[in-house]
């Protein structure tokens, strides 16, 4: 009995150390948790700089090819008005040549409706601002005009005088909130927004407005915007390459669905056989109503 109570005595330190080794075990344990999660962290973060780069490159390819049609179908409507052009309006103004031949061969109400309809084809009407020379416009007649067609003199804009207050706020304003005092250009830029506005406040003599400016100075600066994360930058992005893909497929769309992308589209290799073979219709059709303008002359 007496060598076995020592053997306890000797044992009985060790349940100390197992309990301060349990707080090292679970910070140790917290740490690779950590660890594994900023790892992850970095692998999507590169799963998603691929998506955005990949993005990027196919957008780039796409656009390509939008401005490439573009051009083609800009280039092509140039040379079909060139070529084509002069036959299109030599087939209105014989159309009109008919019209009016027979109008004056029936004497119709309904003949002459037409044979007016097509001359203005021929020779469209002026627009209103062109016939009144600048005096008219889409929310009609100027203050000159109405003053010189009703015979009284031109008034001129009515003189603002700001009031004291108005020019205390002012200069006081603009004292404080000139952009030379500001020693960084961000600051500078700031600074001279703001004076603008506090300038077209005065010059419209607006002491309410100089007040609400006057607060919003001394309420200072907005505070900084958070800086979005890496993750949410990217996520951005891939937003805006998305949007911007939907524009162009629009575009595209439009391109493709115009009289002169649909052409281009009949003979891509060689568009101009494609002129050619339009020009010779348009040569056949002007042949007919010159024979028909010829019966009715007779």
């Amino acid at each position: 009995m007496s060598e076995a109570e020592p053997q306890e005595e000797s044992q009985a330190p060790a349940e100390p150390q197992s309990e301060q080794a349990q707080p090292e075990r679970a910070q140790s344990e917290e740490a690779r948790s950590e660890e594994a999660q900023s790892e992850e962290d970095a692998q999507a973060a590169e799963r998603l700089e691929r998506a955005v780069r990949a993005a990027e490159q196919a957008l780039i390819e796409f656009e390509i090819a939008v401005e490439t049609f573009r051009v083609e179908v800009e280039n092509f409507s140039r040379l079909h008005h060139q070529r084509l052009g002069p036959m299109y309006s030599r087939l209105d103004e014989l159309d009109a040549l008919i019209a009016e031949a027979v109008a004056e061969r029936t004497g119709d109400p309904e003949d002459r409706r037409r044979a007016r309809e097509a001359r203005g084809l021929v020779q469209p009407m002026p627009g209103v601002e062109e016939l009144f020379h600048g005096w008219i416009d889409s929310e009609g007649l100027s203050p000159e005009a109405s003053a010189m067609l009703t015979e009284q003199p031109v008034q001129p804009p009515p003189r603002v005088r700001p009031s004291e207050e108005a020019r205390r706020i002012y200069r006081d304003l603009a004292r404080k909130a000139h952009p030379d005092l500001a020693e960084e250009e961000a600051e500078r830029e700031r600074r001279g927004e703001f004076i603008v506005r506090v300038n077209a406040a005065y010059a419209a003599g607006d002491e309410v407005a100089l007040r609400k400016l006057a607060e919003e100075w001394e309420a200072g600066p907005p505070p900084p915007e958070r800086r979005a994360s890496r993750s949410e930058e990217l996520y951005a992005r891939l937003e805006w390459l998305a949007e911007r893909k939907e524009m162009l497929a629009e575009v595209a769309s439009e391109l493709e669905s115009s009289a002169i992308g649909a052409m281009i589209k009949m003979a891509p290799e060689d568009p101009d056989r494609l002129l050619d073979e339009i020009a010779e219709q348009l040569l056949a059709q002007v042949s007919e109503k010159e024979a028909r303008l010829a019966e009715l002359s007779r």
